[in-house]
């Protein structure tokens, strides 16, 4: 049973990633939601090392909080200037922007709850189901190629990651 030190700051941390992902998206300077969104990472990281996955936890730290985290900030000083502020959105980009969130939202939703996860069953019927979930099984669901294994998807993030740091050179370059 957990205790309640560990519930408490299974909330804390919990409000603060809702708030800071939300001060990420909302803040008009970029260097400011970039910040906003290494302690979203941060928190994460703490996520994981609440739930015992401390190798998990430690790669959060180091690759996405530490390695990614320097090329935004790095690209965003490169391309614009720290204190400039992004000109406020007109209201129909607002709403288009909202709509565009909820209908991603209810699309993200549907693909939880009712796409394959693992051998075939969604996610409701392995929580349902008598079988915990180890992490070799989901490690193996994200690497594997067989049916309902996400290898494919997995890399296809990886070229695109590659993508964006040769974006990031050339547009460094230029300037």
């Amino acid at each position: 049973m957990d205790s309640v030190a560990n519930i408490i700051l299974y909330f804390v941390i919990a409000i603060a990633t809702v708030v800071f992902s939300f001060l990420a998206v909302t803040s008009r300077k970029l260097l400011r939601s970039a910040t906003y969104l290494l302690f979203v990472l941060i928190c994460t990281a703490i996520f994981y090392f609440q739930l015992g996955f401390q190798f998990l936890g430690a790669v959060q730290i180091a690759v996405y909080a530490g390695g990614i985290m320097v090329l935004f900030v790095f690209s965003i000083v490169l391309t614009h200037k720290p204190d400039q502020k992004n000109a406020p959105l007109e209201s129909h980009r607002r709403f288009l922007g909202t709509m565009c969130a909820v209908a991603g939202t209810v699309v993200l939703l549907f693909a939880l709850f009712k796409m394959p996860l693992l051998n075939g069953l969604s996610l409701t019927e392995c929580l349902n189901s008598a079988t915990p979930i180890t992490m070799h099984d989901i490690g193996t669901a994200f690497t594997g190629t067989n049916r309902f294994q996400y290898l494919l998807p997995f890399e296809a993030v990886s070229v695109l990651l590659l993508a964006c740091i040769i974006g990031g050179v050339v547009v460094a370059r230029k300037r």
